[in-house]
C-alpha cells in the first residue's frame, strides 16, 4: 500500500531556466464567468511602458486556492519576520489596492 501512494504522488519537473524565476513588481488581475488571468508585469523605473513577463489562466476555484495559499503563506512570513508594511501611495500616484483581511473569509 505505501508502495502505492509513492507512485500516485504527483512528480513536478523543474526545468533550469525556469527555476531561476521572473521578476515581476505588479500583478494586474482580471477575470470572466469561467476564468482568472493574472498578468505579472515588471515595472522598470524612468520608462514609460511596461511588459507583461507571464500570463497564468486559471479556474475560479483555482484562484481561490491560490488566494488562501499566499494569505497562509503572508501570515506565516509576517510571523517570522514582523509586518509586511505597505505604503500608501505608490511612486506613479496610483493607490496600493489592500482589502481588508475580512473579504478573504469564505467558502472554499
Amino acid at each position: 500500500m505505501e508502495n502505492e501512494n509513492k507512485n500516485n504522488q504527483l512528480q513536478i519537473e523543474l526545468k533550469e531556466e525556469v527555476a531561476q524565476g521572473t521578476y515581476a513588481n505588479l500583478a494586474i488581475i482580471t477575470h470572466s464567468t469561467s476564468e482568472f488571468i493574472v498578468d505579472f508585469v515588471r515595472i522598470m523605473p524612468g520608462l514609460p511602458k511596461a511588459g507583461v513577463q507571464s500570463r497564468i489562466v486559471m479556474t475560479p476555484e483555482h484562484a481561490k486556492r491560490l488566494m488562501y495559499a499566499l494569505q497562509d503563506n503572508v501570515a506565516k512570513y509576517e510571523h517570522n519576520f514582523g509586518p509586511i508594511r505597505m505604503p500608501e501611495e505608490q511612486g506613479n500616484g496610483s493607490k496600493t489596492f489592500v482589502p481588508p483581511l475580512s473579504d478573504f473569509k469564505g467558502e472554499a
